[in-house]
């Protein structure tokens, strides 16, 4: 926004100048502006919050709004029992209305794939391009917890008590870690969050997918979550362009160059 500042100025002081090279000055300024306010942001999944992007966001070149979905982070005062893939979705639009964010680079993971659709039919006008990392992407009007490996299903089962999904350091280093060296699993387990069982439960709407708004899947080739079959299934039902990265579950932690030269690619 620096430039905008001495460049208005120039227009004050230039009287003689025509009402063309006025316009055309203009027209440059807003589009800097509009440069300006280019963003990506970042959807995370279950059992997570904004800062499993803490790794990847240094690499991005543009700026970035890593969102806290309600009852982690930022949102941590809801209860998890009450939380709805609406609210999640209500929870991006605020944010990205808070800013002012336009031409939006909107990157979803995991468990992002059900809520980004209904982001798509709050705010389709801010949202540039859908970047979908080993998104979780069912059958329209279907349960995730249908949709997933039937050995995940058995896992994620069993860590939920009382409308609560929590995942035991365990499973969670089995399915997310497996591209990781001690150290960087540790940090990521870390970071588990508890999360909401109902959204697992909760039908799905993905008619947000129908928009024309360009989209790309990420494909994980070494995931152990949403293992192969599983991203085709999405792949499929979505139509993307699709981009191959030979990592595990958690490429934004464990391999977060790669992943920000594909996002930065797309960006521009």
């Amino acid at each position: 926004m620096d430039a905008v500042g001495p460049t208005s100025g120039l227009l004050l002081a230039l009287p003689q100048t025509s009402t063309t090279e006025l316009n055309s000055l203009k027209v440059r300024l807003k589009s800097l502006t509009r440069r300006s306010t280019m963003a990506f942001v970042l959807i995370h999944g279950a059992s997570f919050g904004a800062d499993c992007w803490d790794e990847l966001i240094p690499h991005l070149g543009a700026e970035v709004l890593a969102v806290d979905l309600p009852g982690r982070g930022s949102r941590a005062g809801v209860h998890l029992g009450t939380i709805t893939l609406a609210d999640c979705a209500d929870a991006v639009r605020e944010d990205v209305e808070a800013k002012d964010l336009r031409d939006v680079v909107l990157v979803g993971h995991s468990f992002a794939g059900v809520t980004i659709p209904r982001v798509l039919d709050l705010i389709p006008d801010r949202i540039r391009h859908v970047v979908l990392v080993s998104a979780v992407v069912p059958t329209d009007r279907s349960r995730v917890l249908d949709q997933i490996d039937p050995e995940v299903r058995e896992l994620v089962e069993q860590s939920i008590a009382d409308g609560v999904y929590h995942q035991t350091r365990e499973g969670a280093a089995a399915m997310l870690c497996n591209d990781m060296d001690k150290a960087t699993t540790t940090s990521v387990l870390d970071r588990l969050s508890d999360d909401s069982a109902a959204l697992l439960s909760e039908t799905v709407d993905l008619s947000g997918y129908r928009r024309e708004i360009p989209r790309t899947y990420v494909h994980l080739t070494r995931d152990q979550c949403y293992v192969e079959e599983l991203q085709q299934r999405s792949i499929a039902l979505l139509q993307p362009d699709v981009i191959d990265l030979d990592t595990g579950h958690m490429a934004m932690i464990s391999a977060p160059e790669k992943l920000a030269a594909v996002l930065n690619t797309i960006h521009g």
